[in-house]
């Protein structure tokens, strides 16, 4: 497997924001996300190979409970079922951070505690980006972005889940309810608005978002870890 870094750090993100973690970044994405803040991962992935018994002496020897395995996108690595199952007979609680694009039906046993599903919105894709002069990315983004069915695959082969829908404004709104229409088992608290960007947002890009968690019961998705170390790699 191709990774970017393992670190130690307080998970930022979802249902178990403040929990000490251990994460591993793998290198490699079928997505480019405009705002992509892990771009070492994705536009221009970088790494070194690991095998998953180098990755599991690193995590064992990270002395916590809790196992985030990010990208990227993991779901598109042969081994992570394997890395998977590892942790969890070292005894770790398994996050799997996934876009929700890509989940092969030869994987009937996936060991994952809390599947942390992140669906990209219109808002994602890189239309006109100077990284992608000959919009082969725009292309690919925008046709690979959504899959209904394998959403609705994670959703029920994961009880323990969370949506995770980056927003910038309110007319994303629309786009993330007519989605949540064709997707089973979703209840409210599921469902998480995070605003996009990279450092701490202002009032004007939060207080938005507070209102329609409270209309709708909905959560509120911070990045404490920006908040605690900035937008820093290994955090």
């Amino acid at each position: 497997m191709r990774v970017v870094e393992t670190f130690c750090s307080i998970q930022g993100e979802g249902k178990l924001t403040g929990v000490p973690s251990w994460f591993v970044r793998l290198s490699g994405c079928n997505l480019r996300c405009r705002w992509c803040d892990t771009p070492y991962a994705s536009w221009n992935p970088e790494g070194d190979p690991s095998t998953v018994d180098e990755l599991i002496d690193r995590a064992g020897a990270s002395g916590l409970t809790h196992a985030v395995i990010t990208g990227g996108e993991p779901m598109i690595f042969d081994q992570l079922p394997q890395l998977c199952a590892s942790l969890r007979q070292i005894g770790l609680h398994i996050t799997i951070e996934t876009a929700g694009t890509v989940y092969p039906e030869t994987w009937t046993d996936l060991s994952c505690d809390l599947m942390s599903i992140s669906p990209k919105l219109a808002n994602s894709t890189p239309v006109d980006d100077p990284r992608d002069s000959k919009r082969i990315w725009q292309s690919r983004h925008e046709q690979r972005r959504l899959n209904r069915a394998v959403l609705n695959r994670l959703l029920r082969d994961f009880p323990e889940h969370q949506l995770k829908f980056v927003v910038e404004s309110p007319a994303d709104l629309a786009e993330i309810d007519q989605l949540l229409i064709g997707l089973d088992g979703v209840e409210p608290g599921d469902v998480m608005l995070m605003p996009e960007g990279t450092k701490p947002p202002g009032s004007e890009d939060r207080d938005w978002i507070v209102l329609v968690c409270l209309e709708r019961n909905w959560r509120y998705a911070n990045r404490l870890h920006i908040e605690l170390f900035g937008d820093t790699r290994g955090t």
